[in-house]
């Protein structure tokens, strides 16, 4: 029989740590009175919205500014305070919570990345204390799509040292019959690509940026990215396997003053861009397309998803926030969101994202950040929400773990498991 104790909160902690670009982020304990601890790490992102909740650094010359110690202090001394003898269970209450204790639209007085750390230990430490695991405790008895991963084969843009523009350039496998499928498949394309790269451009062209992707230095048009990916999986015979996808990061390649984008050397109006985009869909399997333009331009993704009949992203457009997402719902831009934690700040006010999205008829891709962790509670959150996508890189071993994760939890739902496959949108 489980006892109140199990579930009323004794402490929280939280201590610096490193992301896997060796940078410092932040890793939460919150711990219940009869020792039930949960434990979460926070993800930061290089490619960032002007619209997320804001990241607190120290600032100064340890770790070049990038340190957490005030954040640390934050949760140690603020937070943990005002949680004490409050019940891990009550997820909605104790968000609240936090975001009062703040008082600022962007979670800045004491940190997005200090809350966001206590709200996903919170909803960890209550599922530990319930004995069930963290998908099933955030998405109830009916968590048990797998979603499909969207591989970053390619990389370039903020993500990597090659002379792509774009940030990924995606291989997405919807024709896979179940999710362990999906990522062999993955792999095996992603292995066959590296082959074609070094055949093509040299074996430095197998380094690889942030997220595990290739990043072939002599590749400057994102065609020959995709016209690569392509022959990798026409090589394996899997054509009716895999569509591709884009993230573009257009917000990095816009300049205000000119109005203009900066793509393989070249300025490009918003028709000219559109025109393009319009092109490489016509040409190639181009299913997916993340932020194909400025973070503000609601009317240009409103015109793109209205002409290009596939998956538009929102990511730097939405931020995750409520209040960016209705208006893009009256506006009719995109039709689909990238949902991550730490841009809203709390668990619960990502929910309320992805169930206004999903009401709007808007996909959800659960979505990691740069600079993630090997904490898994990203692969749990796709298959709560029955999201039926969720981008985590390829290699790397925090990408790799989500993907351990979302096997294990295959494994766990057995015949009740549903790939989302070609349903994916």
């Amino acid at each position: 029989m489980l006892k109140v104790n199990s579930f009323k909160i004794r402490d929280v902690k939280a201590r610096e740590i490193l992301d896997c670009r060796g940078e410092p982020t932040l890793q939460v304990e919150v711990i219940t009175e009869n020792g039930v601890i949960g434990t979460a790490d926070v993800p930061s992102g290089r490619s960032r919205s002007s619209y997320e909740a804001f990241e607190l650094r120290d600032g100064g010359g340890r770790y070049r500014g990038k340190g957490v110690l005030k954040a640390v202090k934050n949760v140690n001394e603020i937070i943990a305070p005002a949680l004490r003898g409050r019940d891990v269970r009550k997820q909605r209450e104790i968000d609240m919570l936090l975001i009062e204790l703040d008082g600022t639209e962007n979670k800045s007085r004491l940190g997005g990345n200090a809350i966001v750390g206590v709200s996903l230990a919170v909803a960890k430490t209550a599922a530990n204390a319930l004995g069930i695991p963290l998908y099933r405790y955030i998405g109830g008895v009916n968590a048990h799509v797998l979603p499909v991963p969207i591989l970053d084969l390619i990389e370039g843009g903020k993500l990597a040292a090659s002379g792509l523009d774009f940030q990924e350039h995606q291989a997405i496998p919807i024709g896979a019959k179940s999710f362990s499928e999906a990522i062999r498949i993955g792999l095996e394309v992603y292995y066959e690509l590296g082959a074609i790269l070094e055949n093509r451009y040299g074996k430095f062209s197998l380094n690889v940026g942030v997220e595990g992707g290739y990043a072939p230095h002599g590749m400057r048009d994102p065609r020959e990215a995709l016209e690569a990916i392509l022959k990798a999986i026409e090589e394996l015979g899997y054509q009716d396997k895999f569509v591709l996808g884009l993230d573009c990061a257009a917000t990095h390649l816009y300049d205000k003053k000119s109005g203009k984008y900066n793509l393989m050397g070249r300025e490009f109006t918003r028709e000219e861009l559109i025109d393009f985009y319009e092109d490489l869909v016509s040409t190639y399997p181009v299913k997916s397309i993340e932020d194909p333009l400025e973070e503000n331009d609601f009317e240009g993704f409103a015109q793109l998803t209205r002409e290009l009949n596939i998956q538009i992203i929102g990511d730097d457009l939405f931020a995750t926030n409520i209040k960016r997402l209705r208006m893009g719902i009256e506006m009719r831009a995109a039709n689909a969101i990238l949902l991550k934690v730490n841009q809203a700040g709390t668990l619960t006010e990502t929910l309320d994202v992805a169930d206004l999205a999903f009401r709007s008829g808007y996909a959800v891709i659960v979505s990691e950040r740069s600079g993630q962790t090997a904490d898994t509670w990203l692969a749990d959150l796709a298959v709560a929400l029955n999201a039926g996508q969720i981008k985590t890189g390829v290699t790397r071993g925090e990408r790799t773990a989500q993907y351990n994760r979302l096997l294990i939890i295959e494994e766990e739902l057995g015949p009740t498991a549903k790939y989302a496959g070609r349903n994916y949108y």
